[in-house]
């Protein structure tokens, strides 16, 4: 990838839509979806009327982040998400185009396949994640819920969704998905707020369950 490998740096605007498409030979629907996941990666940020600029830095990237996320124990955590999460979702209500909920539909339309593999349900509850915070279209956000990612996939929580996450749980979570989706969709804060609050409750559950 151009940006891992620096032909592209740190805070510089990349090419138009029209150029990268171009240069790479494809349709620009094809780099526009391309960018989409660069932007929920929170390797690049788009600002409105100036194009998109690439806030990965590979000089920093594989410092800053793990050791944060190592150093969060799990109740750090749930304090985090329980600041973070409701009002993830509001902004993305207030922020997102009709692309970025229907991309987060066909997140949700995989996770809905999923019947018994908890790592892939748990991969695709992150990407959904994901796409919320990208839809507050708030760079400092997007890069603070990426934190949250990367300590919410520490060994502890994995080995608890191993043993908790079974198809009938499943099954449970992609109702509550779905139904956080329409509230999405509706652009029904209250309704998706709810729902994130509800959500930590659960894994609150979770967690004391290990205890």
């Amino acid at each position: 990838m151009r940006i891992v490998s620096q032909e592209y740096g740190a805070d510089e605007r990349l090419p138009s839509e029209r150029q990268l498409a171009q240069d790479l030979g494809v349709a620009r629907n094809t780099v526009r979806e391309a960018l989409d996941q660069l932007e929920l990666r929170g390797m690049i940020r788009r600002r409105a009327g100036s194009g998109s600029f690439v806030t990965y830095d590979a000089n920093g990237a594989s410092e800053s982040v793990a050791p944060v996320a190592a150093e969060t124990g799990p109740l750090q955590l749930q304090v985090v998400r329980g600041i973070l999460e409701p009002e993830m979702v509001r902004l993305a209500i207030v922020s997102m185009p009709p692309r970025q909920i229907e991309a987060l539909g066909q997140t949700l339309s995989q996770m809905e396949a999923v019947q018994t593999d908890a790592g892939a349900f748990v991969r695709l509850e992150e990407e959904f994640h994901r796409q919320i915070a990208a839809g507050t279209g708030n760079p400092l956000l997007i890069a603070c819920y990426n934190l949250v990612i990367d300590a919410r996939r520490q060994s502890f929580r994995a080995a608890m969704y191993r043993r908790h996450l079974t198809p009938n749980r499943i099954a449970a979570y992609q109702r509550g998905y779905n139904a956080l989706f329409n509230a999405i969709a509706a652009r029904d804060i209250e309704e998706a707020t709810e729902f994130m609050k509800l959500s930590l409750i659960e894994d609150q559950k979770l967690l004391m369950q290990e205890d």
